[in-house]
């Protein structure tokens, strides 16, 4: 613990200002995203998904991004698994992405939808093989006996579409949009006088921006 209550960096690789974004935030996303690549940042593309549960309370998982739309954020995922069926109950969530290296971090909020058949299918045909097969195997955030019996039941699934390879995408398994609301952008300052710049919809497909307090 003496470790972690010592632990101080000053943040001074950048600045953010009014006049340094896109006046659209999810094209700014883009270009930190792309920034990240660049920085040859591990999983550029990762997020942090935050759900609540049918008690109000709050979840969170590491998901990754596969395509930002001119409105939302798409992910894919088991809907049977526990984020799947918080999102049936409460059709909101939070995402967060934050590269360390580049002092960067962003947050969105807004409510979540399903994508279509046709999307889920389109993207499961492009997953390698094995990733296909793994969906078919589990039953994600179910409890296993053990990891033998797991395995096992990656044989039975490999058994199954033995000779098969366009395996198909199983009918719980599909993607999310997540329509944003809200998007704020962070860069750390020296002193933890850091640069906080938050996008809200306006309702009519126009965005107000404005600048917090860190």
């Amino acid at each position: 613990m003496d470790a972690v209550e010592r632990d101080r960096h000053d943040y001074a690789r950048g600045s953010l200002d009014v006049g340094d974004v896109d006046p659209h935030p999810l094209r700014q996303l883009e270009r930190w995203i792309a920034d990240a690549v660049e920085a040859e940042v591990g999983e550029p593309n990762a997020m942090t998904l935050a759900t609540v549960d049918g008690d109000g309370r709050p979840d969170a998982r590491v998901v990754l991004l596969r395509r930002i739309t001119d409105t939302s954020l798409v992910w894919f995922t088991d809907r049977r698994s526990a984020k799947g069926e918080q999102l049936v109950a409460t059709p909101h969530a939070a995402l967060v992405f934050h590269w360390q290296p580049l002092e960067r971090q962003v947050r969105l909020r807004g409510p979540v939808v399903e994508l279509d058949d046709a999307e889920s299918d389109a993207y499961f045909a492009s997953r390698p093989r094995g990733s296909r097969l793994s969906a078919w195997a589990s039953h994600q955030s179910q409890p296993t006996a053990s990891r033998e019996a797991y395995e096992r039941q990656v044989e039975d699934v490999e058994a199954r579409f033995e000779g098969v390879e366009d395996v198909p995408r199983p009918p719980y398994w599909g993607g999310y949009a997540l329509a944003p609301v809200e998007v704020e952008l962070w860069q750390g300052r020296r002193s933890r006088r850091h640069d906080r710049l938050r996008f809200r919809a306006d309702g009519a497909g126009a965005w107000t921006l404005e600048r917090l307090q860190p």
